[in-house]
């Protein structure tokens, strides 16, 4: 196959959510001598794009999401290693987590991978996330962006808990914080003092994108 049939073939089968013909593609373009980079900006970040715009559109819905998402995330646990060897630049640091009292992940995991697709480095607390935990990860990290999520009315109000416990350590104003789930609004996202809140995962890579466009273009007082 030629590097432009590889690439095409990475778009396609990323889109349709062919996870093992990913892979083969994915290894043959490498064995091939093509960059890890190439593979990523000129078809697989393509691809999945195109899948958020579907779901835009309605022309797709979640399941398409996740199985296209599933397969890109296939590709990026092989790509991953290398692109750190050839520091390839990201769009910015993303520390996600489901809030304490929730164990529900769908929704976080298919964000993450939409959001690693866009370029971003993307570190999962994973689910019952505790507000230290949340804070000591902060301050190991160092992340641009912190993201909330929660499945639960009950366990929403960890928002507000998670908010002030970043206030008591000093590192508000030092992050930019999202929140999202199911039951989520933008009303509830205003009332509890988030950055942001985005209502599907192509909307969370868009509005992070802009949160962080607007933040580093911000001239200092």
């Amino acid at each position: 196959m030629t590097p432009e049939e590889i690439l095409q073939g990475l778009y396609d089968e990323t889109l349709v959510g062919n996870g093992p013909r990913v892979l083969e593609l994915t290894e043959e373009g490498l064995s091939s001598a093509m960059e890890p980079q190439t593979l990523l900006f000129e078809a697989l970040i393509p691809s999945l794009e195109e899948v958020g715009a579907r779901f835009e559109r309605g022309d797709f819905f979640v399941p398409e999401m996740l199985i296209a998402g599933r397969a890109m995330a296939g590709a990026m646990e092989r790509l991953r290693p290398l692109l750190a060897e050839t520091g390839v630049e990201t769009v910015g640091k993303f520390l996600m987590g489901t809030v304490k009292g929730d164990v529900h992940d769908i929704g976080k995991n298919l964000v993450n991978i939409m959001l690693e697709g866009a370029g971003f480095e993307v570190i999962d607390l994973g689910v019952q996330v505790a507000p230290e935990k949340f804070v000591a990860a902060i301050e190991e990290h160092q992340p641009d962006i912190v993201g909330f999520s929660a499945f639960l009315t009950t366990t929403m109000p960890m928002f507000k808990a998670n908010m002030n416990a970043l206030e008591k350590a000093g590192l508000r104003q030092s992050v930019v914080v999202m929140v999202g789930g199911a039951p989520v609004t933008q009303e509830y996202a205003d009332a509890v003092g988030a950055d942001g809140y985005a209502a599907d995962a192509s909307a969370t890579v868009k509005k992070a994108k802009a949160l962080l466009h607007e933040r580093r273009t911000k001239v200092p007082a």
